[in-house]
């Protein structure tokens, strides 16, 4: 029950963050950036169509897909969000709330792609364009932002028939914020540092890393490739807020330690995803 009440609740956050997107920043412009909302505004303008009842009639044909390819679980989130979505449209106020065009685009794509995100890391849809993606994911392995760059590039191909040349070029700008949003929501809030440190004083550091900053290093044996000198090489991995502290230790007993240092999108295993001791 817990389980279904918090993605419930994730699902209902992100189809509200869609629903702002569109009726106050996006469809205010005529800017269709993919995705059965997209498509809305195009038949919106072209037909006079409701654009929540054009979102609500593409959901029911989803459900369908969503159902054969995708399984139970991922039909009745696809249940949940795609009937939500446009029942949220239709009860937020449609109104331009930011005049400048690239401003309106740059917050309402943003905010697009932390609403995606956000169904997409609870396996859930708001329906639309966003369950190809899904089925693309789990019979090709293709990156969900990837998957949705493709099909939300055929809607603003569409755009170009009924609005002019700049809403579509401005469209085009905003799949590029909405994709990179995702990917930060995606790796970019679990960023991490591996350090990698050859120092004579490698046993004072490594003491030193295991009790304050309290982190697992591995040791790994090296050699020179210009003296063919065998020697040991530190490697750990640490929090971002924990980064200053390790290079305090290393100043601290070798000024001249020779150190690579990059970061990295995601960590998975002992002292990271689950509590564990020292490796």
């Amino acid at each position: 029950m817990l389980y279904w009440v918090k993605k419930i609740f994730y699902i209902v956050l992100a189809v509200t963050i869609l629903a702002l997107s569109v009726n106050l920043f996006l469809g205010p412009h005529n800017i269709a950036a993919g995705g059965v909302t997209g498509l809305a505004i195009i038949l919106e303008a072209a037909f006079d169509w409701n654009r929540s009842v054009v979102v609500f009639a593409f959901n029911v044909v989803i459900l369908i897909f969503a159902f054969i390819f995708l399984g139970k679980e991922m039909f009745l989130n696809t249940v949940i969000g795609g009937t939500l979505l446009p029942a949220i449209m239709g009860i937020i106020p449609r109104a331009m709330i930011i005049g400048d065009v690239m401003l309106s685009v740059i917050v309402g794509s943003a905010l697009f792609g932390v609403g995606v995100a956000i169904l997409f890391n609870n396996n859930a849809s708001s329906g639309g364009t966003s369950i190809p993606p899904l089925i693309l994911k789990k019979y090709y392995n293709i990156n969900p932002s990837v998957g949705l760059f493709i099909t939300d590039t055929i809607v603003v191909l569409l755009s170009l028939i009924v609005f002019d040349v700049e809403s579509f070029f401005f469209a085009i700008f905003s799949i590029f914020i909405t994709s990179a949003a995702m990917r930060y929501i995606e790796t970019g809030t679990n960023k991490k540092k591996v350090v990698f440190i050859l120092s004579d004083e490698r046993e004072a550091i490594l003491k030193d890393l295991l009790e304050e900053v309290k982190r697992g290093v591995t040791v790994i044996p090296v050699i020179g490739g210009y003296t063919k000198k065998k020697t040991e090489m530190l490697m750990v991995t640490l929090d971002t807020k924990n980064y200053q502290q390790l290079l305090a230790i290393v100043e601290k007993y070798d000024k001249r330690a020779f150190m690579i240092t990059d970061t990295v999108s995601d960590v998975h295993g002992s002292g990271f995803t689950y509590e564990s001791g020292s490796v």
